[in-house]
């Protein structure tokens, strides 16, 4: 074995010996009680109703993806602004290019549609069967 890998390989198994040390302890020294609500998942107090498998509406997954990428950006953008002494003019360019790239996206995502979720809500409950049941109801 190289000499330069020891201390690799001695921190790779204490890390695995203390995660095995650790769930043994666990298991030998913690509660172990089988109540009717064991397995029962717990809401806030709130009693369980219904099914686990909801549909949820797909527009809120896309805003929570756009909030992440655009999120990232301001990330790179501020870590930027941090540096901007040391980029010189070469770093000013790129920023630039990067922003730009990020309008074009913006202005991508806008004209698809991607951020008419309100009114493509409204559109696909108006179509629904279910929803024409629900509303004669």
């Amino acid at each position: 074995m190289n000499t330069g890998l020891w201390p690799l390989a001695l921190y790779f198994f204490s890390a695995i010996a203390l995660v095995i040390i650790m769930i043994g302890l666990s298991s030998l020294l913690g509660e172990s009680h089988k109540e009717r609500t064991t397995g029962d998942p717990y809401e806030s107090g709130m009693v369980v109703t219904g099914s686990a498998h909801v549909r949820f509406n797909a527009p809120f997954y896309l805003i929570a993806v756009f909030f992440v990428i655009f999120d990232l950006e301001t990330l790179f953008i501020i870590s930027w602004a941090v540096a901007i002494r040391e980029l010189g003019w070469t770093g000013y360019i790129e920023i630039l290019a990067f922003i730009a790239v990020l309008f074009l996206s913006l202005i991508y995502l806008w004209r698809v549609g991607a951020l008419d979720l309100l009114s493509k809500h409204k559109l696909i409950c108006r179509k629904s069967p279910s929803a024409e049941a629900a509303r004669k109801h």
